[in-house]
């Protein structure tokens, strides 16, 4: 099975750290009661595109999972008494052709599950369909991820206002969307689940990429920092390929809404890192990312399930 070989890496990474829930086979639910919005035959069979030996990540491979064609999410659940109430929606990059399933999903849900949050990796559509607006059924697949997450809040033991959107590269841009596009929902509403909010209450943006126009000078339109939007964490290089601008220009917006943001932009690391831990300083960014969390109150003791409303 792919995830017991993400979850192999996963614990190397983390060590004494991890869980013991994180190693526990995780919860899967599809996304959509029956098909997904927009939904079309698939460009081939659902598999990981990795070749051996090719494009390892801190010296080990990584899962390029492909073709996906019917979007779930992955709940990795933290221990009973490090439960904080706190959820985590995770979004991988792969330049919405291919989702990099362990590095920037599985091994990032474990190490939620050490600070007590709930992980929820989100397998969405790739590769994208343009035709339909670029990366409309992602933005469709993130949105209805969040809603149900909050409408499962109280079966799950969740706090529904301490539900997040965590996101890399291409996961990155699909996590800045969801974070400024609650207001106008991708799809028409499948199910009473649809009538919780798909609005985060915060995010994390780990090197995310599409977020300006070519020049880097302004934020791309479907990016639509308002004084509503939730807070969010930034970690970039300064020389990723995929330019720091990118999160340097949403930071910006944010700051001219009034809106708390973090930004830590590192001199060197480039791109596609994960949480694997190098002799790069970028990938310390797990650390600042957690003192973050615990300064939003998002760490502590969970309130009573289902006491807030959404």
């Amino acid at each position: 099975m792919r995830w017991m070989i993400g979850m192999g890496l996963l614990l190397a990474t983390c060590g004494a750290g991890t869980t013991a829930s994180a190693a526990e086979k995780p919860l899967t639910l599809p996304l959509w009661p029956v098909l997904p919005p927009g939904d079309s035959a698939p460009s081939g069979e659902e598999k990981d595109f990795s070749k051996p030996g090719e494009g390892l990540v801190a010296g080990r491979p990584l899962i390029r999972l492909g073709n996906v064609s019917k979007p779930i999410m992955a709940v990795f659940r933290p221990a009973k008494d490090k439960d904080t109430g706190t959820a985590v929606v995770i979004a991988p990059g792969g330049g919405y052709s291919i989702l990099a399933w362990d590095l920037e999903g599985e091994e990032v849900a474990a190490w939620l599950n050490t600070l007590g949050v709930t992980g929820i990796v989100l397998k969405y559509r790739v590769p994208d369909h343009p035709k339909d607006g670029a990366h409309v059924r992602p933005l469709q697949d993130a949105q209805r991820a969040v809603s149900l997450v909050r409408s499962k809040a109280k079966e799950w033991g969740i706090d529904p206002e301490r539900i997040g959107v965590l996101g890399f590269s291409a996961g990155g841009h699909l996590a800045a969307s969801t974070l400024t596009n609650s207001d106008r929902r991708a799809y028409e509403p499948a199910d009473e689940a649809d009538r919780a909010s798909c609005r985060p209450n915060f995010g994390v943006l780990i090197y995310p990429a599409y977020l300006t126009n070519k020049e880097g000078t302004a934020l791309a339109p479907e990016i639509r920092v308002a004084k509503d939007t939730p807070p969010v964490f930034f970690a970039h290089a300064s020389n990723d390929p995929i330019s720091s601008e990118n999160s340097v220009q949403m930071y910006l917006a944010l700051k001219r809404a009034g809106v708390a943001a973090e930004l830590h932009i590192y001199p060197t690391g480039g791109h596609g890192y994960g949480l694997r831990p190098t002799e790069e300083t970028v990938t310390t960014w797990p650390q600042r990312c957690a003192d973050w969390l615990k300064r939003q109150g998002l760490l502590s003791v969970k309130r009573e399930a289902g006491s807030v409303k959404p």
